[in-house]
């Protein structure tokens, strides 16, 4: 088998000649630069001095590129806008060197000046006249979104057209662009070809919440006065994520057109909705709420295309596992396997039908970073063994690998993989 036909296969619940290993194939499977600059140095991959390319400046992500796919035996390629979440376009390249030494490639926008107290701050469409919309810490390793919540007076200051601002029409050249792109991916690799979703369908995620694109965004933006609004404007959510579908909808067909059947896998929602310990909603909040929206996305993409729907959702998520099912969900992730109640054995006993279980490889909370190798190489072993059975498994890491990850920890999961899968 290819790499493809393998995730095909996976996706079909077939057990394969090898398990399907997904690194960088979405935002959510991604490795932080700093670790991926040391897993190409150990690999022999780079010298010293070669710089690394960021991908997603929010998480700051680095790009998995055709070397690393090649020593690793990875299986998916992704298909990406061409813009970051602040608006800029991945173009015009430069060097720059991270806070902790790493050699970076950066987007010519991607704003690498720090303020007197070495913070560094990103801009709507990498404009420096506006407000910024994300801080980077001095010396640290990810974004923090800038919170630029208008003062809500009352309930009549908020509006559904700036609630949803953000979600906008693709643009014949966005189009274009994927047309061209899909099919260089699809024409010549053999990769599985997973897409990042369109805007419109992504309803509910708190990392869209900021907007960081926009300048001035309206709303509710603020993370607190969001989660408070599940309990008191109900109605508002409602409406916002039914006016999001109706242009999601619209991008879905237009995409589809664009892009045909050369991807196999498209995101539909990255929404959180588990904390460590238990959903962050009742199922009825999910079920009023998001379920009829998912669903009709589901069914329109099952009715009008080949492609396998992807749902992101961190934390302790069992009980709404039989609820996602229902709204036609394929594949699950990140399948955090530290959560109360998301023990892998019971997890592949019980959803083994339901579910495509895509990631759930190993613990990036504390095993990763903080066990020791032979740790790592027996938590990766134990889950390929759990979930590999009977198909409907891709191998990824719970969540993207995070940064300050031990070089001989990135070795023992890569080479118990190696082994096992």
């Amino acid at each position: 088998m290819n790499s493809r036909e393998r995730v095909i296969a996976q996706l079909e619940h077939t057990e394969t000649d090898e398990i399907a290993l997904d690194l960088g194939g979405t935002l959510v499977t991604g490795i932080h630069v700093s670790s991926l600059y040391r897993l190409k140095r150990a690999l022999g991959l780079n010298k010293w001095e070669d710089p690394v390319k960021l991908i997603d400046p929010f998480m700051m992500l680095g790009e998995v590129d055709d070397d690393l796919r090649r020593a690793l035996g990875i299986d998916t390629v992704p298909l990406l806008p061409r813009e970051t979440f602040f608006g800029f376009r991945k173009e015009d390249w430069r060097e720059w060197k991270f806070f902790d030494g790493t050699p970076l490639l950066v987007p010519g926008k991607f704003n690498t000046t720090p303020d007197s107290s070495g913070n560094i701050y990103q801009y709507p469409q990498g404009d420096s006249s506006a407000l910024p919309s994300a801080k980077m810490p001095a010396n640290g390793f990810y974004h923090d979104a800038v919170i630029r919540q208008r003062p809500i007076r009352s309930e009549q200051d908020l509006s559904v057209e700036d609630q949803i601002a953000e979600f906008t029409l693709l643009s014949e050249n966005d189009l274009l662009f994927f047309e061209q792109e899909s099919r260089q991916l699809f024409e010549e690799t053999e990769f599985a070809v997973i897409s990042g979703g369109v805007p419109g369908i992504n309803i509910g995620d708190i990392g869209l919440l900021p907007a960081f694109h926009l300048r001035e965004p309206g709303g509710v933006r603020d993370f607190e006065e969001w989660y408070i609004s599940f309990a008191v404007r109900k109605n508002f959510l409602k409406e916002s994520f039914e006016r999001a579908v109706d242009i999601g909808l619209q991008n879905l067909k237009r995409f589809q057109q664009a892009v045909g059947d050369r991807i196999q896998v498209i995101m539909v929602s990255a929404a959180d909705f588990g904390s460590q310990h238990c959903p962050l909603f009742s199922r009825e909040t999910y079920r009023e709420l998001f379920l009829p929206l998912h669903k009709k996305v589901n069914e329109w993409i099952h009715s009008n295309t080949s492609w396998k729907t992807f749902i992101h959702t961190c934390g302790a998520v069992y009980d709404l596992l039989p609820d996602l099912a229902e709204a036609g969900f394929d594949i699950l992730n990140p399948v955090q396997v530290s959560a109360n109640g998301m023990d892998p054995h019971h997890l592949k006993s019980e959803f083994k039908k339901q579910y495509v279980f895509w990631g759930g490889g190993v613990n990036t909370q504390t095993t990763l970073p903080f066990g020791n190798p032979e740790e790592v190489r027996e938590e990766v072993k134990n889950l390929i063994e759990t979930f590999r059975p009977g198909g409907g498994f891709v191998f990824a890491a719970v969540h993207n690998i995070q940064a300050n990850i031990p070089e001989e920890n990135l070795l023992a999961l890569f080479e118990t993989v190696a082994e096992y899968r």
